[in-house]
């Protein structure tokens, strides 16, 4: 059968990754078993296997439907200090036996590096947490195609303005992942994503304006409603017309929610091991020091029931566990996989792969009060451009939103830039709002900031 005819006439939700765990976890020990065949002195490999459903439609009309079920594996050999990877989407006997001795090649010919090698047994799991991930959605191409239809339409009627649409997407992923080591280690999780998208264009007499709005979530009975996702996003792309220019100087910024998420980003990859031992860093040496306002709090929960984010074990195969990378304006943690905490003389935070589920927590008011606050200034709802320099902090983006006067939102603005430096910005967050915003992995309220520089173009 087709991948067309699957995408349109299989429910993906019929589809149970389930039942492929056990398969998959064999072909990791059968993985392992040849290393040791090919003596290595140890090994690791992981696993995923992917199934998922794409339906886009724009002004009405079925655009694009993608169906896919991809399986890949990721093999890690050692031969003492001395690594080789190797990857393959081939699960044949032969084909493992093959990548497995490609990879054994890559660390026979690769510079020893004491650094190298697997997580400390003791650091594996004993158990693995329920974390209520999986949650398959039961629909097909032709419901999802009519859920995205409602989407789309709801925000072309949401106002005259609209007037017309960049598509509205329907999405469902399932996703399992095995990874196991020479330490006897064989974890599994499974997890399902599911979203509801839409851009849509509003036009005036001073031009057009685009804007988007987006739900995403393990389980579907959790997404907003597709007429709520559409009307919010012909909200927002009506609410950017008529921008207006505005006048350089020095002003209370407020970041949205979804822009306050890159905020702690930067110093997320600022505290990351590679950075640091890099000596690529605006953080250097910065461990138990004061970097934010002593508000604020930067937690990591990776065991959170059916978040974006959670996760048992980290890349490395570590077990997780909650922590905070801040803590009371103070740095409390370096994000750390086995191999970076190696090069910094430290141990591992359980963070190969990335961080899991992490928090902004401090001083919340709400929205309205954050506004009034700050009386005059800016509210960046879009950020644009690189200009961050990941080894000075200096932070320096094109941005647009919103013109703060008497402590209300008065009028859209664009053409401008925002400037300082990440150091500053972090120590001079005023307060948080009461807006946190859970559709990803990093969690972030509105932010206000006391001052930035603004520069109109």
């Amino acid at each position: 059968m087709t991948d067309e005819r699957l995408a349109k006439d299989i429910p993906t939700g019929s589809i149970d990754l389930r039942e492929s765990t056990s398969v998959l976890e064999k072909l990791v020990a059968d993985i392992l078993a040849e290393a040791d065949k090919q003596k290595a002195s140890a090994a690791e490999v992981s696993v995923s296997e992917e199934v998922g459903l794409s339906v886009t439609v724009r002004k009405g009309e079925l655009e694009t439907v993608e169906f896919n079920r991809d399986r890949g594996f990721g093999i890690t050999v050692y031969f003492g200090n001395r690594k080789g990877s190797a990857s393959t989407s081939d699960s044949s006997r032969g084909a493992i036996a093959q990548t497995v001795r490609a990879a054994a090649n890559i660390a026979r010919y690769t510079q020893e590096d004491t650094c190298n090698g697997l997580a400390d047994r003791e650091l594996m799991p004993k158990t693995l947490p329920d974390l209520d991930l999986y949650h398959p959605w039961n629909t097909d191409a032709r419901a999802a195609e009519k859920l995205a239809r409602e989407c789309e339409s709801a925000g072309l009627n949401h106002d005259r303005r609209i007037v017309n649409s960049d598509g509205a997407q329907v999405s469902t992923q399932q996703a399992s992942r095995v990874y196991g080591n020479s330490h006897g280690f064989i974890g599994h999780y499974l997890g399902t994503r599911h979203g509801i998208s839409c851009v849509l264009i509003a036009e005036d007499d001073n031009g057009m304006q685009r804007d988007h709005w987006y739900t995403t979530a393990r389980d579907s009975s959790l997404l907003e409603s597709p007429e709520a996702v559409g009307a919010q996003a012909g909200k927002r792309s009506v609410a950017r017309l008529s921008p207006r220019k505005i006048t350089t100087g020095r002003f209370p910024v407020l970041f949205s929610a979804q822009m306050s998420a890159g905020l702690v980003g930067h110093f997320l990859a600022a505290v990351s091991g590679g950075a640091l031992y890099r000596k690529a860093s605006f953080l250097l040496d910065s461990l138990g020091t004061s970097v934010m306002s002593d508000h604020l709090n930067l937690i990591e929960e990776p065991h959170l029931p059916k978040q974006i984010g959670s996760t048992g074990f980290d890349g490395d195969g570590v077990a997780t566990w909650d922590k905070n990378f801040v803590a009371d304006g103070i740095v409390a943690n370096y994000v750390l996989s086995s191999y970076s905490a190696r090069r910094l003389g430290m141990e591992t935070t359980g963070n190969a792969g990335g961080v899991f589920n992490i928090t902004l927590k401090g001083d919340e008011k709400p929205f309205a009060e954050l506004l009034a606050d700050m009386g005059e200034g800016l509210y960046v709802t879009e950020l644009m451009g690189q200009g961050v320099n990941s080894v000075t902090g200096d932070y320096s983006r094109g941005a647009s939103g919103f013109w703060v006067e008497n402590g209300e939102l008065a009028y859209p603005v664009d053409g401008f830039t925002i400037a300082s430096n990440l150091k500053d910005m972090l120590r001079d967050i005023r307060k948080l709002g009461d807006d946190l915003d859970l559709r990803g992995n990093v969690r972030t309220p509105s932010v206000l900031l006391g001052s930035m520089t603004v520069a109109s173009n």
